[in-house]
């Protein structure tokens, strides 16, 4: 084959150099989708804690006043006949009640799902092709 005037030949392109740029490009593609999967799934925790936290506070506040009123209510009626025995009943029953939240919230805390977990799970699939033989 001859060259056309003016035209150098080409130089032979070389199979492994070719390889090596798309196995490069294709790391960071795989890394590009890993972080985005990452950004994705802080932002979707940050999303429900909030959420939650907010409720949460809602909801602590609105028991805490009922209790607070009921207690006082109970006080004040039994007020000329066993004040104390209705307070320390009272107390005693925030006290089992604060107990009994502080176990649920403990149990939901052991439960938990990570946070990454699917990211985690990606890494590891890719981990394994990566290493697994040709």
């Amino acid at each position: 084959m001859t060259e056309p005037p003016g035209r150098s030949p080409e130089p032979p392109s070389s199979g492994f150099l070719d390889s090596v740029g798309q196995l490069v490009v294709t790391a960071v593609e795989m890394a590009h989708t890993r972080l985005e999967l990452i950004f994705t799934e802080l932002q979707e925790g940050l999303e429900g804690l909030v959420g939650l936290v907010l409720w949460l506070l809602t909801a602590l506040l609105a028991a805490a006043l009922g209790l607070l009123f009921g207690g006082l209510t109970l006080i004040l009626v039994f007020w000329d006949t066993h004040r104390v025995l209705v307070a320390v009943l009272v107390m005693c029953a925030f006290l089992l009640l604060a107990a009994a939240a502080t176990r649920v919230v403990m149990a939901k805390l052991r439960v938990q799902r990570s946070l990454f977990a699917t990211t985690l799970t990606e890494l590891a699939k890719d981990r394994a092709i990566l290493k697994a033989p040709p």
